[in-house]
């Protein structure tokens, strides 16, 4: 064999071992996930400095919450995004543990399109009465009566809500179920509502953002980046201590000053907090404890694992600049010591 052939098949060798091994592997391995609208524009921003940073792809499709939720049961995807913690019959249906860890905290806002869009404060029986479609016009009293000094038009309120499994319905349904009784009787809590006749379904925060903004007297409920980006008008809510809050992330931040449970299942809607803005809530990511499961590789288990460590600690910083309120120091150590009780057939994931 002569020296240059036998130099070629030396580097054919280094190359072939260079592009099979586990760790680089594992750097260009392409994770999935799937689940709510509500953290997408974050997530968007989280996942591409994630990939230019350590060269790992994220693919995140945002399908709704319950969406995401089915996705990880069925285990298509390696984690899903959600606003509402999983319900008892959903985790069995999992069939064996599933981990929450929160991401970040966000404001629920009643976004509405009127001429010259003045700011609107809404009490939670007007919201309720509204989405109830039992205030049917702009200027009824009920609204005219808690904004005094704004002219409304004599126009029909064309109410728009999701139409797919949302945890964004979820936070806006258990506020409403907290704070009046007619809507906790008639409506309920869930991620999927049986709303009244006429009104408008959409997918996403983005589908009912861009119906309200297209439509005059339309009126829905989107995660407040959503209204933020589409330049949109939204109200202000007043909470359970009579103080009319401006959905601010300093707010958002008061209402989650609550104690933390290990398993991060907490609810932040209707806060006691005078200063809190009351539709206010945590947006998860899920995944199950156990990673050998359906032929995954240790490697895209670890993979994984140190995305989420990312997110819930460096990842923090791009939280703010997009309006959502950054995990308290509490939430984030119950996040990491989550991420960190890992396994791969039985053993910890991250050392």
């Amino acid at each position: 064999m002569s020296k240059v052939v036998k130099s070629l098949c030396i580097i054919s060798i280094i190359a072939f071992a260079m592009f099979s091994s586990p760790d680089l592997r594992a750097a260009d391995q392409e994770l999935l996930g799937a689940g709510a609208t509500f953290p997408q524009p974050l997530y968007s921003k989280m996942f591409d400095a994630y990939n230019q940073q350590y060269k790992v792809k994220i693919n995140y499709q945002g399908i709704g919450s319950g969406g995401g939720i089915n996705q990880l049961i069925k285990k298509t995807v390696d984690f899903g995004g959600t606003d509402a913690f999983m319900t008892e019959k959903e985790l069995k249906e999992a069939g064996a543990t599933v981990l929450h860890i929160p991401t970040c905290l966000g404001a629920v806002v009643v976004t509405y399109n009127l001429p010259e869009n003045p700011k609107l404060i809404f009490t939670p029986e007007l919201i309720a009465g509204i989405f109830m479609g039992k205030i049917k016009k702009w200027n009824d009293p009920q609204i005219t009566s808690v904004n005094p000094n704004v002219k409304l038009p004599d126009l029909t309120i064309s109410v728009v809500h999701r139409a797919d499994g949302s945890g964004t319905t979820y936070i806006f349904s258990e506020y409403l179920t907290r704070a009046t009784k007619e809507w906790k009787e008639n409506m309920g809590t869930g991620k999927s509502l049986k709303w009244p006749a006429g009104m408008i379904g959409q997918k996403g925060n983005p589908g009912v953002a861009g119906y309200v903004k297209q439509t005059p007297g339309a009126v829905g409920y989107v995660e407040l980046l959503y209204a933020l980006q589409n330049k949109m008008a939204f109200g202000n809510v007043r909470n359970k201590s009579g103080k009319v809050i401006e959905p601010t992330i300093k707010a958002v931040s008061a209402a989650a000053n609550v104690k933390i449970p290990d398993d991060t299942n907490v609810s932040l809607t209707n806060t006691d907090a005078a200063d809190g803005y009351p539709i206010s809530g945590f947006t998860w990511l899920i995944f199950y404890k156990e990673q050998n499961y359906g032929g995954r590789s240790l490697e895209r288990a670890e993979t994984l694992a140190k995305m989420l460590l990312w997110m819930v600690s460096d990842g923090q910083k791009y939280v703010e600049p997009l309006q959502y309120a950054p995990l308290s120091k509490e939430a984030t150590a119950k996040s990491l010591k989550l991420v960190r009780s890992m396994t791969y057939s039985g053993k910890p994931i991250l050392k």
